[in-house]
């Protein structure tokens, strides 16, 4: 995949998807395994029910959102847990990207997801921080 600077135009969604698989392909192995077998979806903006759910009023105000069933509540012996599951939302994260001019748009991504996994099994942000560090 190119850079997105040379695309000639903004990323779509399937690029996104792209460099999300790529971004978490890339993290650290015991990181991966917390998600278990996640599944990237990405859409322009988060749905309204969501943004509601979380008294967010700005649907840009919402980048990503993790969803998935944590560690602590994974049974082995008991019925099949529904997929981890990353939504990325592009317009936001494009918004932000732009805003910043200081990061590449793949380690926004890998941002975003770090994050997303990070925060649903209870990470710190200095946790975080050091697996992001991991990943440059």
């Amino acid at each position: 995949m190119s850079d997105p600077i040379s695309w000639g135009r903004a990323p779509s969604l399937e690029d996104f998807a792209e460099l999300a698989e790529r971004a978490f392909a890339a993290l650290p192995d015991g990181f991966r395994q917390l998600a278990g077998d996640v599944v990237f979806r990405v859409d322009d903006f988060p749905p309204d029910d969501v943004l509601d759910d979380l008294g967010i009023e700005d649907p840009f105000g919402l980048t990503g959102l993790y969803s998935g069933v944590d560690i602590g509540r994974r049974d082995a012996m008991g019925p099949a847990a529904e997929p981890s599951r990353v939504f990325l939302y592009r317009r936001p994260i494009l918004d932000e990207w732009c805003e910043r001019g200081d990061v590449s748009l793949y380690e926004l991504i890998t941002h975003v997801l770090i994050h997303e996994i990070g925060h649903h099994f209870g990470l710190s942000d200095d946790d975080m921080e050091r697996i992001e560090a991991n990943t440059e």
